[in-house]
């Protein structure tokens, strides 16, 4: 009870503030989107909040004991698995559970329980091999090149070319710097002049650790930061692309369509390992 309790609110103290924005903005076709859901917010706050309103316990529906779990269905609120396609799709590289609540917190107002993450990377696996191409994509992880093995914690979508869902040496910072150009394009559709705070700490980070960004002082030059980025991904990228490249052709001829999405079992990943 507490911890819905505790979500509820905390989401509530979100939409205030995001309202405020977008009042600062003068959007006011969201401002009236997020008073509805603040409104739906507030509702299933009093819910869960009026226990002298439900029925004797030994009365109780079979139901209510699973309300409060349902929550987030109730009000809206997408799922952990779009979730995680949304802020996947906006960065269109494979990325780790932090990042992906990062990013689904700054340009989708929803907090992301990185809690659910592995168990939803078993569950569509076992969704896939149950019956392939049932839905239209899967969360799987990102392969190793050398291995073909699945990479802890960093996710993927199964619509991917292949390519893109390979991991290498230099595939973390190519991607990093990858992420740092979808970021700032999509702070710059952002209504007005100025971001939420969760997009400003997103961007600050990129920011400090791209070499040429300048010292903004918390403030971040978009068209700088996309420079920089540029810049050193023309170093990384064709040698990285490269060695995915080689690692692509070498799935496509050695692992069934199952493990090209989910990645070579332990003891076919050893034995890519000696073949390559």
């Amino acid at each position: 009870m507490h911890e819905h309790l505790d979500a509820l609110e905390k989401r509530m103290q979100q939409l205030q503030h995001a309202m405020r924005q977008a009042l600062a903005h003068h959007d006011n076709d969201q401002v009236n989107a997020l008073r509805q859901e603040l409104r739906r917010t507030q509702n299933a706050w009093d819910a869960l909040f009026s226990p002298a309103e439900e029925p004797p316990p030994a009365h109780r529906a079979p139901e209510a004991p699973a309300a409060a779990g349902n929550v987030e269905r109730q009000l809206g609120v997408p799922t952990a698995r779009e979730q995680v396609r949304q802020a996947l799709t906006l960065l269109t590289v494979p990325a780790a559970p932090k990042l992906l609540s990062q990013v689904h917190q700054a340009f989708f107002f929803h907090p992301l329980n990185t809690a659910r993450l592995a168990t939803l990377r078993r569950d569509e696996e076992r969704s896939f091999r149950a019956t392939p191409d049932r839905r239209s994509f899967y969360i799987c992880p990102a392969l190793a090149c050398d291995r073909l093995s699945p990479v802890r914690a960093l996710l993927a979508l199964s619509t991917w070319p292949l390519e893109q869902r390979l991991v290498g040496p230099l595939t973390a910072r190519v991607n990093f710097l990858t992420s740092a150009l979808r970021l700032a394009d999509a702070a710059e559709q952002l209504p007005g002049g100025t971001w939420p705070l969760p997009v400003q700490q997103l961007l600050l980070y990129y920011n400090r650790n791209i070499p040429g960004c300048p010292d903004t002082r918390g403030q971040v030059d978009l068209d700088a930061l996309r420079e920089a980025a540029a810049a050193e991904l023309a170093i990384h990228a064709d040698d990285d692309a490269d060695t995915r490249a080689e690692a692509s052709r070498r799935a496509l001829t050695t692992l069934d369509a199952t493990d090209q999405i989910f990645g070579a079992p332990l003891h076919d990943a050893k034995r890519q390992r000696r073949i390559s």
